[in-house]
């Protein structure tokens, strides 16, 4: 085969992949490995209302459920008098240097979330990031799928804090929510934070008395939003790791997809560069369903099996909870297998060294647009010895162009000789005409697997490079057009400088490459770096910049071995 077709082939394929991936490709469509349980237990959870909404029973009165209790924390015998006084639901503000979190004494649920250290958008003045919306209201709903404490999810709990807003600056601190129930379910909700990590401590201890056996399964719930994809290859949506194995499921499959059993080690609702993750203690089997309400609520309920409660009896459950970046280094740090929630697929192999090869450069140079350049230098240094080879084949083929010519025009009408004659050549000048597709072939999964790291990686949100490139993790734009619309552009609109520059670099290195003989071919060759440079308009500037690069690189590689061989 002709290496003017098999570079075509290359450049068309890379295309059908990313035009692939883009429209049709269904990443999050494998099922879970374990969606199947024992038929006792199956029967028991048909039996029994959704997690967290218990079926219909006539409620308590609200002065039952809201009623006061002491400020000591301690809950109220069931045998004693119960005031007939309904006070309004406090909020609790835990301010560390890392988040501030605001938790609701109705429900003992949290409502808000705000990351410190990272802003909405990349203005200055942009409001702090929220990992709880307001449109969900709130999250890590706890109840039972049952019948057992009826009114937990909307219940007045008695904080034991005295004050509503509580700074922390160099200890820990815990706030403790308890809640009896009209049978006499004492539930206590406890939080734990610290003011250098993440994580949170979290527990639910149940105290049964009741006076009766309690079996409800318990359930806790995180709750997120579906607000679109933020892009083909970052995944949003709810996430489990069960049996060590990583399910996503993409929000529009939540209403059909059922749930998945097994010993679950976390859950999590995942956006592009944030997680919010609930963690067992002691991973253990568990079930693990999803919801989706008409208000676009997506719901991850973690539920326990049922565990028997003897009146007099009590349980622990104990958590812990992440609302933070995706950083692989903070993530890893925390020994909760929590970093697989950052996931490149096939090229994860490539990408998260690449990911923890430009972190370490940023540690000496604290600019990612740098660091992008110098890894792109490194990766060039171990593939130089191949793409020497491949450049070689490419300027020996070029040598040969006068002869080829020659051939093509005397068996013009004949392929098959045709082929036959360049074959018998390329044997005599000892060449191998896919040679120069070398250096290709080893781009394009270096390629994705960058594409893959630089467009999930936390550490370019909002990181600026120089001038007008003030977010790696978005495309260049130089000015913005007040324009409603740019063909083939996502906004913002304006002029994408470096994605043109990158276009140029190619165009230049297919004009030194070898020239097909077949005018058809060599007018294909010419129109792919057209065809990149609209393909990598959308794309995040430092994947532009990695490309830009390795194309200047590739360019002097191969001027300094066509001037050698000369």
């Amino acid at each position: 085969m002709e290496q003017a077709r098999i570079l075509i082939a290359i450049g068309l394929s890379f295309l059908v992949f990313f035009l692939w991936e883009t429209f049709f490709i269904d990443r999050d469509a494998v099922q879970p490995t374990q969606k199947t349980e024992q038929s006792a237990q199956t029967a028991q959870n048909e039996a029994t209302p959704t997690a967290g909404k218990p079926a219909e029973q006539p409620r308590p009165s609200p002065s039952a459920e809201a009623v006061a209790e002491p400020m000591t924390g301690e809950a109220t015998s069931p045998s004693s008098p119960q005031p007939d006084i309904v006070r309004p639901a406090r909020t609790i503000t835990v301010d560390t240097p890392l988040y501030r979190a605001t938790i609701s004494e109705q429900g003992g649920v949290l409502t808000s979330f705000i990351l410190k250290n990272y802003r909405e958008s990349v203005e200055k003045t942009a409001p702090l990031k929220e990992l709880v919306p307001g449109s969900v209201g709130a999250t890590l709903m706890t109840d039972f799928a049952g019948e057992a404490a009826l009114g937990m999810e909307s219940a007045i709990f008695q904080v034991s804090a005295d004050r509503q807003r509580i700074d922390l600056k160099d200890r820990p601190h815990a706030l403790t929510f308890t809640w009896t129930s009209p049978d006499g379910v004492v539930i206590e909700k406890s939080f734990a934070f610290s003011p250098d990590t993440y994580l949170i401590g979290y527990t639910v201890r149940v105290n049964n008395r009741s006076g009766a056996l309690l079996r409800d399964p318990l359930v806790v719930t995180l709750a997120g939003v579906d607000e679109g994809a933020a892009g083909h290859y970052a995944f949003e949506g709810p996430s489990v790791l069960v049996n060590h194995s990583l399910e996503q499921i993409k929000p529009k499959n939540v209403p059909d997809e059922g749930p998945i059993s097994g010993e679950v080690q976390w859950i999590a609702m995942e956006k592009q560069y944030f997680v919010s993750a609930l963690i067992p203690r002691h991973p253990a089997e568990a079930r693990v369903r999803f919801d989706k309400t008409p208000t676009g609520i997506i719901e991850t309920q973690f539920m326990f099996p049922a565990r028997r409660i003897p009146s007099g009896g009590d349980e622990l459950f104990q958590f812990d909870l992440y609302f933070g970046p995706k950083s692989l280094e903070v993530l890893s740090g925390l020994n909760k297998e929590l970093d697989r929630v950052i996931d490149f697929g096939w090229f994860d192999i490539l990408a998260k060294p690449a990911l923890w090869a430009m972190n370490f450069l940023y540690g000496f140079i604290p600019n990612y647009g740098i660091a992008i350049i110098i890894l792109t230098i490194l990766i060039k240094v171990i593939l130089w010895p191949l793409g020497n080879k491949g450049y070689q084949s490419m300027n020996e083929m070029k040598k040969l162009q006068p002869e080829m010519a020659k051939i093509r025009d005397k068996y013009k009408d004949d392929k098959k000789k045709m082929n036959e004659e360049l074959m018998s050549l390329y044997k005599t000048y000892k060449i191998n005409p896919m040679g120069g597709c070398l250096p290709m072939i080893l781009q394009i999964p270096v390629f994705i697997a960058l594409y893959r790291m630089l467009y999930g990686a936390i550490e370019l949100r909002h990181a600026h490079f120089f001038g007008w490139i003030n977010d790696l993790s978005s495309p260049d734009r130089l000015f913005n057009l007040d324009v409603n619309w740019v063909p083939l552009m996502e906004p913002p609109y304006g002029i994408p400088v470096l994605t043109i520059v990158m276009g140029a670099t190619m165009f230049l290195q297919q004009k030194m490459s070898p020239p097909p003989g077949d005018p058809t071919q060599a007018k294909m060759m010419m129109f792919l770096p057209i065809v990149f440079t609209f393909i990598f308009i959308n794309f995040p500037s430092g994947l532009v910049l990695y490309w830009l690069v390795n194309n200047v690189l590739s360019i002097a590689q191969q001027y300094y071995i066509a001037k050698k061989k000369s």
